[in-house]
């Protein structure tokens, strides 16, 4: 009988829920054999939002809800012997984890809590990018500078004892990598054994979106019981078997469609899908149904890591200003369009040059375009609404030009058309993101144990 272990996912973005990584936590401590929950709480433009809090406070820096999710499973997880692995730590893995031991109060003080550092150019010194990314002139200062990094790291966290590891930004899949690795002993140059690793990572990343989240389109794909998802569990047998199944008495489905979905998002090529761990090759990937909400994958290749790593720097210089304002009743539409053009002249009038998207929510919004077109293809086909809201979205570089466009949509309010309501204002500054290589040779991770 071969070696099976399981990994769960509790979270695929900051923002998920703790209630269901919580009942993730309660099944796993029910199951036996080797178990690991992995925490995705990344984000591109979260990081560099993480080192703006920790530029603030240099106790901050973790995601915003990390302990949302820690503090109601640890018991659960400890007494379990559940590792929880997590880039949570974001911008400051060590303050996250100070913050936990904190939090333990010294409560179970065999626990290992270990950080995997070095993916923070800017925390080197001196700082190590320049030669690797070029940046515009108002780009000088950048926020965040980043490496995916792989699961070395994490692997060598478990491998030496801990219960918790705290990364910054580790790839997503590699969170699994580094626990399949430690759970089955797989060398980190087995490609086929990486590939089926890193393709557990990946259908696991997003949480629930490969338990039905993402999937649910009513009277097409219905899901069952979506406001309570279970998360998914990835269940990798020695031999290379990969099932994936979700949290037992939860919500949604996993089904051959779901887990088809998932295997194919974000991926540029299927045959070449570069992570740090491995070069998955999807292109003889094999879905199967095992019935009860358990799908099996097979088919998967690897080849030989990239040579290079992904850099990630977040960079400031532009505000982004929201506005929004409803007309409802009759004629609604035709009252929305005539906001839209004298908003259109009055920006024009006082910023000449600056393209601001206005939409109409309900008929033009997430396929609109700055000049309009569409939007006139929409009016055309007169769309019978009777409740319509206009939103503008004003990026710059200049927060006072912004702060004076906003209030053109306020003036609306006496200026026209009749019966506009509802204003809302919102201004903040943006964090836009690039990316660059970098080689592998020149990215070293550590450990440190708190």
């Amino acid at each position: 009988m071969t070696k099976t272990i399981l990994v769960g996912c509790g979270a695929g973005f900051a923002n998920d829920r703790p209630d269901a990584a919580l009942r993730l936590a309660q099944d796993l401590a029910q199951r036996s054999g080797q178990r690991y929950i992995m925490l995705e709480l990344l984000a591109e433009r979260t990081l560099a939002e993480a080192q703006l809090r920790k530029r603030l406070d240099p106790k901050a820096g973790y995601a915003s809800r990390l302990f949302d999710f820690l503090e109601p499973m640890m018991q659960v997880c400890i007494e379990a012997g559940i590792p929880i692995i997590t880039n949570g730590g974001a911008a400051n893995p060590r303050a996250a984890a100070q913050r936990l031991r904190d939090s333990l109060g010294g409560r179970y003080p065999g626990l290992k809590i270990a950080c995997v550092l070095g993916d923070d150019l800017l925390e080197q010194k001196p700082a190590r990018y320049d030669r690797w990314l070029s940046l515009a002139p108002a780009e000088h200062d950048p926020v965040s500078v980043n490496v995916y990094t792989g699961a070395d790291g994490i692997a060598t966290a478990l491998a030496e004892g801990a219960g918790v590891v705290l990364c910054g930004r580790v790839a997503d899949p590699s969170l699994a990598v580094g626990a399949i690795r430690h759970g089955l002993g797989w060398a980190a140059d087995d490609w086929q054994k990486m590939a089926v690793a890193t393709a557990a990572g990946h259908l696991l990343e997003c949480c629930t979106q490969v338990t039905g989240g993402y999937f649910a389109h009513p009277g097409m794909k219905d899901v069952p019981d979506p406001a309570n998802l279970g998360c998914p569990i990835a269940e990798i047998h020695e031999n290379g078997r990969l099932i994936l199944g979700k949290t037992r008495h939860c919500g949604g489905r996993v089904s051959e469609q779901t887990v088809k979905e998932q295997l194919l998002y974000e991926v540029h090529d299927p045959q070449r899908y570069l992570t740090p761990d491995v070069v998955l090759d999807l292109g003889q990937a094999q879905v199967r149904s095992l019935g009860d909400d358990r799908v099996e994958i097979s088919g998967l290749l690897g080849h030989p890591r990239p040579d290079t790593l992904k850099g990630l720097v977040g960079v400031r210089g532009l505000w982004f200003g929201e506005a929004e304002i409803s007309y409802a009743g009759p004629g609604a539409v035709a009252r929305a369009a005539l906001a839209r053009e004298i908003l259109l002249q009055r920006f024009d009038r006082l910023a000449p040059g600056v393209q601001p998207w206005i939409d109409l929510s309900g008929i033009a919004s997430l396929f609109n375009d700055h000049d309009g077109r569409y939007l006139q293809q929409r009016l055309a086909q007169a769309p019978a609404l009777d409740d319509v809201r206009v939103r503008v979205g004003l990026p710059h570089s200049q927060r006072s030009l912004v702060e004076a466009l906003l209030a053109e949509v306020e003036s609306l309010y006496t200026n026209g058309p009749a019966g506009g309501g509802g204003v809302r204002r919102h201004l903040s500054e943006a964090v836009t993101t690039r990316s660059f290589l970098l080689p592998r040779s020149e990215i070293h991770t550590t450990l440190e144990w708190h």
